[in-house]
């Protein structure tokens, strides 16, 4: 973790401690930052290619666009690979797998994992990688009617917030160990993703924590949508009456479960 990180941590701790003097305590215990390195995304001959749709789009929404991708993970011997699907909006990892290769039926599992559990997205984006281009994986994006982006070749700004959830997960838990197993890997992992969603505060997102993030996004949606289902009932039945007034979505985070998630 960097200063910032662990200075988040340190005041949701309870503890008042600033960035600079973090730092300050890094450098008297000779703890420096851990640098990752380059990953890559294989294209197959042949398979379509579907354009890149986020670019100028306002997303603030959950479940309004997902992301998917893949990352490696060193091992003490070889590595693996990490599938994960994520909330745009509220940086939420909806799922993961941990596998040892790029076959496209394990992307479909996270998919449809994440389906089950969270609902149906807006959009699903990718990068061009063969195992999203693959037609079982076109099929299944396409089966729950959701519109199909691609990142631009070579383009990781186009899916800015996965890469840096790689970041994230390889810096702090990954590089700290040398797995000797995929079962190893798989439940560090799984366990940091854990941590990440329930307890890591994110500076874009108002120090809330992705959970937080999604629980209050979700509800500010289902709000919006029985506020413009009833406005649409009470047109439909009183004519030319005046229009009713919305109530304001919430301003805090709310109380209760996320719907569709597993209780």
């Amino acid at each position: 973790m960097g200063t910032r990180m662990l200075r988040d941590q340190l005041n949701r701790a309870g503890h008042d401690v600033g960035r600079r003097h973090v730092g300050t305590l890094m450098k008297l215990m000779g703890i420096e930052a851990l640098y990752r390195k380059p990953g890559t995304s294989k294209k197959y001959p042949g398979h379509k290619v579907y354009p890149y749709l986020l670019r100028g789009l306002t997303i603030n929404r959950a479940n309004q666009v997902w992301a998917l991708d893949t990352t490696y993970i060193p091992m003490a011997k070889g590595f693996v690979y990490l599938v994960a699907v994520l909330d745009w909006a509220s940086r939420k990892v909806l799922a993961a797998k941990v596998v040892i290769t790029l076959e496209s039926c394990y992307a479909v599992d996270v998919l449809q994992d994440a389906f089950d559990h969270y609902g149906t997205p807006e959009i699903v984006n990718t990068d061009q990688g063969s195992q999203f281009t693959a037609q079982e994986f076109v099929k299944a994006v396409e089966g729950k009617g959701c519109r199909f982006s691609m990142d631009g070749r070579g383009a990781w700004r186009d899916n800015v917030f996965v890469e840096r959830l790689w970041k994230s997960v390889k810096y702090e838990r990954v590089y700290l160990h040398a797995y000797d197993s995929v079962s190893d890997a798989r439940q560090s992992i799984m366990q940091y993703f854990d941590w990440y969603n329930g307890s890591r505060p994110h500076s874009k997102l108002n120090k809330q924590t992705p959970d937080e993030a999604y629980t209050v996004m979700l509800l500010t949606v289902e709000h919006g949508t029985e506020n413009r289902n009833l406005l649409d009932t009470q047109e439909k039945h009183c004519g030319d009456s005046p229009p009713i007034q919305t109530a304001a979505p919430p301003t805090s985070n709310p109380t209760g479960h996320i719907l569709g998630a597993a209780i």
